[in-house]
C-alpha cells in the first residue's frame, strides 16, 4: 500500500487559490482512474478534479466552501500498490468552461401534521355513506374541544365529503356554526368568509427553516454586488422608447430568417448600443480607480446578463459594433446556453467595457442595474407595454419600452447620460438608420 497525494494543480492566471464548490467523494470511497473528485471555482470559472490513480479515499482536504491553495493536497488516496503512487502529483493545466455541478440538497427535515377534525370513538369505524343516513359522529379528542361559539354542545353530525373538504382546508368543525342538524357545504363557506377566507393550517405540513452556505458562484456574486455598491457612486436616468416600427420590423424579418436564428429585441438594442457608444467613449469605458485611469475603449466588448441554474453570469460579445444583427442573435444563443449548462470558458465571461440586462416579458416598468466594476456603466431593458399616445394630434396605441441606464458618476456626468439616452432614441425608434 502506498498513499498518493493529490495536489490542486497551478491553474494559471495569478490564480493562488480555488474554492471547493462540490465534493464527488467521501472519505473510505472506492475511486477509478479519471473519475471525478470535486469541481473548484476561481473567479467565474468552475473545473473538474479528476483522479489520476485508483484507490481508496483516506483524506479530503477541507469541506464545500473552503479556499484550497495552489500546490497544496487536496486528495489522498491510498492506492494497491506503490508503482501508482508517484511522488509528486504531476501538474497538469486545467480547461476553463467545466459545468458548475448542482449542489446537493441537505435532506428535508420532517414535518408534523395535526389532525384536524375530531377522532372516531376508538375500536370504531366511521359509518360510510348510507349508513345512519349517511351522517356519521365522531367522538371529540382527548381533551374534548370547546363547545362552538354558538352554545351548542351536541355532536359535530356532516357527511364525508364534507368532513374531506374540512380536512383539506384546516378547518375545526368543532368552530363552525350551523343552523341544520349537520354542517353543510354552505356553512364551511359561511365560515370561510366570516374569518376571512383563514384557515388553521392545521392540515398543512410546517415549513422547515433551512440554512443555506453562500459558496461558488453564489459568493461570488455576493461580493462582486456589495464591493460595486460600496466603491462606485451610482446615479440612473430612465427614457421611454417608441418600438412599434423596431417589433413590426422584427416581426418581419423572423418571417423570412431562413436558417438563422428567431430574432429577439436584444440584438437590435446591441447595435444600436454599439453605434452609439462609437460617439460617447467616456461610457465604452473601464476605470481603475486605485491607479486612477479610465480607460476609453475603441471596441464594444458587450457583456450580457444571463440568468443561469447556478445564478447571475455575464457572457461577453467581442466586437459588438462589428457584427450584423443576425450574427448578433446567433452569439446571443450560443453564449447563454454556453452559460447556462456552464461551457462557457474564462475569455467568454471577461472583460466586457459594457453591459446590457434583460428580463424579457418578466422585465418591470423601470429599474436600476449595479454596475459591476470596473465599467462605469449598464443599462437594463424592462418590458414592452401598449400605450395610447398622441401622435400628431391622434391618439394612437403604440408599443413603449424604458431603458434604465446606471453610470458611475466618477466617470460619467448626467448631461452625458442623458445626452447618450438621446442618442440611442433615432436608432431604436427608426429601423432604417439602425439597420443601415
Amino acid at each position: 500500500m502506498a498513499t498518493y497525494k493529490f495536489k490542486l494543480p497551478d491553474i494559471g492566471e495569478g490564480i493562488a487559490e480555488a474554492e471547493i464548490v462540490a465534493w464527488h467523494i467521501k472519505v473510505g470511497d472506492r475511486v477509478e482512474e479519471d473519475q471525478q473528485l470535486a469541481d473548484m471555482m476561481t473567479d467565474k470559472a468552475t473545473v473538474e478534479m479528476e483522479s489520476p490513480v485508483a484507490g481508496t479515499v483516506t483524506k479530503l482536504a477541507g469541506e464545500v466552501g473552503d479556499q484550497i491553495a495552489i500546490g497544496s493536497v487536496l486528495v489522498e488516496i491510498e492506492t494497491e500498490s506503490a508503482a501508482e503512487a508517484p511522488a509528486e502529483a504531476e501538474e497538469v493545466p486545467l480547461a476553463d468552461g467545466a459545468a458548475v455541478p448542482t449542489q446537493a440538497q441537505e435532506e428535508a427535515n420532517p414535518t408534523l401534521e395535526v389532525a384536524d377534525t375530531p377522532l372516531p370513538p376508538a375500536g370504531g369505524e366511521e359509518p360510510r355513506s348510507g349508513e345512519g343516513e349517511g351522517l356519521s359522529a365522531p367522538a371529540p379528542t382527548s381533551p374534548p374541544p370547546a363547545p362552538p361559539a354558538g352554545g351548542r354542545g351536541e355532536k359535530i353530525l356532516t357527511t364525508p365529503a364534507v368532513r374531506a373538504r374540512a380536512r383539506d382546508l384546516g378547518i375545526d368543525l368543532t368552530q363552525v356554526k350551523h343552523q341544520g342538524e349537520h354542517i353543510r357545504h354552505a356553512d364551511l363557506d359561511a365560515w370561510l368568509l366570516y374569518n376571512g377566507g383563514q384557515v388553521s393550517g392545521r392540515s398543512t405540513p410546517l415549513r422547515q427553516d433551512e440554512q443555506i452556505k453562500v459558496v461558488g458562484l453564489r459568493r461570488k456574486i455576493a461580493e462582486n454586488m456589495q464591493a460595486a455598491k460600496r466603491r462606485i457612486p451610482h446615479f440612473a436616468l430612465v427614457e421611454e422608447f417608441d418600438v412599434t416600427a423596431l417589433e413590426e420590423t422584427r416581426a418581419m424579418m423572423n418571417r423570412d430568417r431562413g436558417s438563422n436564428p428567431k430574432l429577439t429585441l436584444l440584438p437590435f438594442l446591441i447595435t444600436a448600443l454599439s453605434k452609439a457608444l462609437a460617439d460617447f467613449p467616456m461610457i465604452n469605458a473601464t476605470y481603475d480607480d486605485e491607479a486612477n485611469v479610465i480607460t476609453r475603449h475603441g471596441s464594444v466588448h458587450m457583456g450580457m446578463a444571463a440568468q443561469t441554474p447556478n445564478g447571475l453570469m455575464v457572457p461577453v460579445i467581442r466586437n459588438a459594433e462589428r457584427l450584423s444583427v443576425w450574427q448578433l442573435a446567433s452569439e446571443v444563443a450560443r453564449l447563454s446556453d454556453a452559460a447556462k449548462t456552464g461551457k462557457a470558458t474564462r475569455e467568454e465571461l471577461s472583460n466586457p467595457t459594457f453591459t446590457i440586462s434583460s428580463l424579457g416579458p418578466m422585465g418591470g416598468i423601470t429599474s436600476t442595474p449595479v454596475i459591476s466594476p470596473p465599467q462605469v456603466a449598464t443599462i437594463a431593458v424592462n418590458k414592452v407595454e401598449e400605450k395610447v399616445v398622441p401622435v400628431n394630434g391622434e391618439l394612437e396605441i403604440r408599443k413603449r419600452m424604458n431603458l434604465s441606464l446606471s453610470c458611475d458618476h466618477r466617470v460619467v456626468d448626467g448631461w452625458d447620460a442623458a445626452t447618450f439616452l438621446q442618442a440611442l432614441k433615432p436608432l431604436i425608434e427608426n429601423p432604417l438608420r439602425l439597420l443601415a
